[in-house]
């Protein structure tokens, strides 16, 4: 991948940098936000500590995947984020399904292909100098899905081998686009612009669901979708409760 051929490619006015390999791209503009003046994208060819969300690995390889972050500054504090990981989820899912892959989207970051994991979402923030706020938002996305990855992970993911035999450089400048595009749109609205699209590819609608935290069941119900600030809707026994992310796993019910 080269970043000029990117540039070229995209439309989104943003800056980019290729990097052969680093730790986490997201760690790497996390240490640079204080100097950033303008949204940057970051991709790794090859990314050796890639985290997800609560501080866990994502495994990845230089092959089968494709892993980079994009800093985007918005107005406000960090609370006038609230659904923009689902956003972003609405943005890849529209990506992709442009591209050939239709995809499911899991409450609050994951996107899925067939019941599996294609590609994670893992956002963090830092104050911007002047005021506002830096959004740091890295992707992993899933290309192929090896036998020996699947075992590492223990648990099944999925690839998209028609992504993979794509130029990634076109690749990379559509999802680009995408975000850009959305990014924007959410700094307008907020996450109440994406919230029918959200629902509409909502993998568990009306599925019995488990929230678990650190192993304890915290609430059963029917997964009904997510309002219009992010939450995800859940009918229970005891009536309808709306739940924010935090570091909470979900789980569809046996």
């Amino acid at each position: 991948m080269k970043a000029a051929n990117i540039a070229a490619l995209a439309r989104a006015g943003v800056a980019i940098e290729v990097v052969a390999e680093t730790g986490s791209t997201n760690a790497d503009l996390l240490a640079r936000a204080a100097q950033l003046t303008e949204p940057l994208l970051l991709v790794a060819e090859n990314q050796t500590a890639g985290r997800g969300r609560a501080g866990r690995s994502w495994l990845s390889s230089s092959e089968g995947s494709l892993t980079f972050s994009l800093a985007w500054k918005f107005d406000g504090g960090p609370q006038a984020l609230s659904g923009l990981p689902l956003a972003v989820g609405v943005a890849l899912g529209d990506v992709l399904g442009q591209l050939g892959v239709q995809v499911q989207l899991k409450w609050p970051n994951d996107v899925l292909k067939d019941g599996d994991k294609l590609a994670g979402i893992l956002i963090e923030t830092q104050a911007a100098q002047g005021g506002g706020t830096w959004a740091i938002i890295g992707i992993g996305l899933n290309l192929i899905m090896p036998d020996e990855m699947e075992a590492r992970l223990g648990r099944g993911a999925a690839g998209a081998p028609w992504l993979a035999r794509m130029e990634r450089d076109v690749l990379v400048a559509a999802l680009l686009d995408g975000l850009a595009e959305a990014l924007r749109l959410f700094a307008r609205h907020g996450f109440g612009a994406f919230c029918a699209r959200w629902n509409l590819r909502h993998a568990w609608q009306g599925e019995t669901v488990t929230i678990i935290d650190n192993g304890t069941v915290l609430h059963e119900g029917l997964a009904a979708g997510v309002d219009d600030t992010g939450r995800l809707l859940l009918d229970t026994l005891d009536g309808r409760i709306a739940l924010l992310a935090g570091d909470v796993s979900l789980r569809v019910k046996p």
